[in-house]
């Protein structure tokens, strides 16, 4: 077994529905994972598009998710701490949680959830930048997957 991550709101590599995204109500998708390491302590998100004109752009950071965890639910409330457990940081809209893709138009973009299975909690206070919580990451990554959608307007 392998440690997966997938999301029933789009198919691996394929189009992410409007609703996930600034062109409608912008909610999180859905995500689950299976087969974590042993030794996981907890996990980490970071969802980002690597294709943005500014260069990569930062969707979503999440961590110190509950080694229980195995799912994250669509529409995660856009606060300091995750219902169940986990603590969300700040994305590059400056905000707190996911914010969804909203690409110039032109080309598809893609959108990456990465999921880190870590063998250590973060502990880093809320709204902890992609940076930050890379950077407390490092020597603690057990094992990583990720899923990736595209989206274009």
């Amino acid at each position: 077994m392998s440690f997966t991550i997938a999301t029933t709101a789009f198919q691996p590599g394929g189009d992410i529905p409007r609703k996930y995204t600034c062109e409608g109500p912008d909610v999180s998708p859905a995500l689950s994972w299976s087969d974590p390491p042993a030794g996981t302590q907890s996990f980490a998100l970071i969802s980002d598009d690597p294709d943005a004109p500014v260069g990569t752009w930062v969707h979503w950071v999440a961590y110190d998710l509950p080694a229980s965890a195995r799912q994250l639910p669509e529409g995660v409330p856009k606060t300091d701490t995750i219902s169940g457990g986990g603590v969300q940081g700040l994305n590059d809209f400056r905000k707190m949680g996911y914010g969804g893709p909203c690409p110039p138009p032109g080309k598809p973009h893609r959108y990456y959830f990465k999921l880190y299975a870590l063998g250590s909690k973060l502990n880093l206070k809320p709204g902890a930048t992609k940076k930050a919580v890379e950077q407390a990451m490092q020597g603690h990554i057990l094992a990583q997957a990720e899923v990736m959608g595209r989206f274009k307007r």
